[in-house]
């Protein structure tokens, strides 16, 4: 017994000396299974031409505001600067968040505001699409929204508490400021 203990200690200061590989791998993931699902999102948001950056297509606010786009009769128009604001800003947020992760600059904000992002995503579908939120603690693990999205945050949450990892910006900058 005292031999599997050992082996077991060792394997664990051997897992635990590589505290690089775990935000490293969280990256990683991020970018292999979301960074192109934000993208592709914000893209979709995006009105025509180069001030489409500043006027976002009315899917945009179908996607954001669904049920108050429906009750103004889908005229975009009918919204305020605050309306106008916040599909902007979540608009930019699909590129600017996911492209600050990936390359490690401000991991733990960008992560965090990640974790944000989709909370809100989550409640609009749920609340504003009539999505099935799933439940938790059942024998399905397909929900799209509770499911997989705690997926998502979970990995966020890596990155926000372990940060980017050697392979990043963050790490480039605290050497050159050490």
């Amino acid at each position: 017994m005292n031999a599997i203990l050992t082996g077991y200690r060792t394997s664990v200061r051997l897992i635990e000396a590589t505290d690089w590989l775990l935000p490293t791998l969280a990256r990683l993931a991020f970018a292999s299974v979301l960074l192109i699902y934000f993208w592709n999102s914000g893209l979709t948001k995006l009105g025509d031409g180069i001030s489409g950056l500043w006027t976002p297509s009315a899917g945009a606010y179908a996607q954001i505001f669904p049920r108050a786009f429906e009750a103004v009769g889908y005229d975009t128009d009918a919204f305020g600067f605050y309306h106008h604001a916040v599909v902007v800003a979540g608009t930019w947020a699909e590129f600017v968040l996911p492209a600050l992760i990936l390359v490690g600059l401000m991991t733990r904000i960008a992560a965090f505001a990640m974790i944000g992002f989709i909370v809100v995503q989550s409640l609009t579908d749920i609340y504003g699409h009539a999505a099935a939120a799933g439940a938790w603690f059942d024998r399905f693990a397909d929900a799209p929204v509770l499911d997989q999205r705690a997926l998502w945050i979970l990995l966020l949450i890596v990155l926000v508490i372990k940060g980017a990892g050697p392979f990043s910006f963050d790490r480039a900058l605290k050497s050159i400021n050490a």
